[in-house]
């Protein structure tokens, strides 16, 4: 059995300096077997940056012939076809019991209906001299979406974003999943049939975000990349942005809960459990007032980790990352929570809808006991994929506006153009630029001559 190191910290001064410290993602170190990995793939030690660097410019300048390289050095797969065909995907659908396609319909619908809420509508205000000023909203042409298949497959991260794509009425929603083993998941072709997905490719890592970015001789460009993944695919996004646009640069998952004595440990364990499952770079931190209950929490968490499946991982998460912060009162926990920005944050307090409205910076709040964020990750509703390393400071959850980009209209008559034209001609004279101040009063002088 793997035994629960986990660090206890006093007060909010030492949290800030410990537990709570972030590190950028370059900090982050990388554990021991992915380093041996990249020395293997690559017959040299490099960091991951450097890797992705590699497999980037080999994707951009041979295309399927580098893609199909690093699918079979990092992959195992031998790839004839990187598309996936229909008839491959349907049967995957077809494959599935019945109780999981019911769950990924539940989840399809309920996804749907919330983003649905979000809408997204051209406007336009007219002058009553002809003019007119508004927006053009349109949904991107072809987006990619990547869906991880390393440690264990996320048919749920697939329908967090394809769903508020087709909402937005993305044009062609393609996904990205590397074969593990060689071989594909049956469960994330599923998703991807539940989804109405257009186009599959049996594609993974950074070669896929490369041949997603650039276009091979299989693989048509996108404009937008979404999804989370493993570092490599992390990095890899932040290198092809402005190429292509992406959702974010998440780094490892993380949750962050504010509990008093009035929550239940069990329920705090569970969540702290499930939290570190994700792979040994995940965070699960608590933030509680009550002394009696961080010690209970210990105790169930060693309890409850005897019949987990990924215990190994729980155990290298909780004590690379996990810990609990003991305060004394919930206003600290709240203002240490804000200060960290985290990706989930759970409030199992005695009345958590009224420190609701205290949160400033979270990617989502999960309110309530019932309201695990396991339960979020899957059928609540709102997206999964959310701002990680603080980044919830600016950053939002994907939504339908990750999917559609926004054209303004001018236009001006000739009312407003007597009212704004000297304004603008001053303007342009205080940065230096003559001909602009010249293109607005040759309109103006003629304006003026025929009134």
């Amino acid at each position: 059995m793997s035994a629960i190191n986990l660090r206890v910290v006093r007060g909010a001064a030492a949290a800030r300096e410990t537990l709570l410290r972030r590190k950028p993602l370059d900090e982050l170190e990388a554990p021991t077997a992915l380093r041996e990995s990249i020395a293997s793939i690559f017959g040299e030690p490099l960091t991951p940056d450097q890797a992705v660097a590699r497999i980037l410019a080999d994707v951009r300048a041979q295309g399927d012939e580098a893609v199909r390289d690093y699918s079979r050095r990092i992959d195992g797969a031998e790839l004839d076809e990187l598309r996936v065909s229909p008839e491959r995907i349907a049967r995957a659908w077809r494959n599935t019991s019945l109780a999981v396609r019911d769950a990924l319909e539940l989840a399809v619908a309920r996804i749907r209906a919330f983003h649905e809420r979000q809408a997204c509508q051209s406007w336009m205000q007219w002058d009553a001299d002809g003019g007119g000023l508004g927006q053009i909203i349109q949904p991107l042409e072809r987006v990619g979406i990547y869906a991880p298949n390393g440690r264990a497959p996320y048919p749920s991260s697939l329908l967090m974003a394809a769903v508020p794509a087709r909402v937005a009425g993305v044009k062609q929603v393609v996904v990205a999943t590397p074969p593990r083993g060689g071989e594909l998941n049956d469960a994330l072709l599923a998703a991807a049939y539940a989804a109405g997905v257009d186009e599959v490719y049996a594609i993974g890592g950074a070669q896929a975000i490369g041949a997603l970015a650039y276009g091979t001789e299989s693989v048509p460009r996108v404009d937008k990349i979404l999804g989370p993944g493993s570092i490599f695919v992390v990095l890899a996004k932040r290198r092809v942005f402005g190429t292509v646009g992406i959702d974010a640069l998440p780094g490892p998952t993380e949750t962050l809960l504010i509990a008093d004595e009035s929550a239940k440990p069990a329920y705090v364990a569970a969540d702290m459990l499930a939290q570190a499952e994700h792979d040994p770079m995940a965070t699960a931190l608590l933030i509680t007032t009550s002394e009696t209950l961080a010690a209970a929490v210990q105790t169930e968490m060693e309890r409850q980790l005897t019949s987990l499946t990924r215990r190994t991982i729980i155990a290298e998460s909780l004590a690379r990352q996990g810990g609990i912060v003991l305060v004394d009162d919930l206003a600290t926990a709240i203002a240490l929570a804000n200060d960290y920005a985290p990706e989930h944050l759970c409030l199992l307090t005695r009345d958590p809808w009224r420190h609701v409205g205290q949160v400033r910076n979270a990617g989502g709040v999960f309110v309530g006991e019932l309201s695990s964020e396991a339960l979020g990750d899957y059928v609540t509703g709102p997206t999964h994929i959310m701002p990680t390393g603080q980044t919830a400071r600016f950053s939002s959850p994907v939504q339908v506006w990750d999917f559609v980009k926004i054209t303004s209209v001018f236009g001006v008559g000739s009312e407003t153009a007597r009212q704004t034209s000297a304004a603008a001609a001053t303007l342009a004279d205080l940065e230096g630029f003559t001909a602009h101040a010249n293109a607005v009063r040759i309109r103006l002088e003629e304006l003026q001559e025929g009134s």
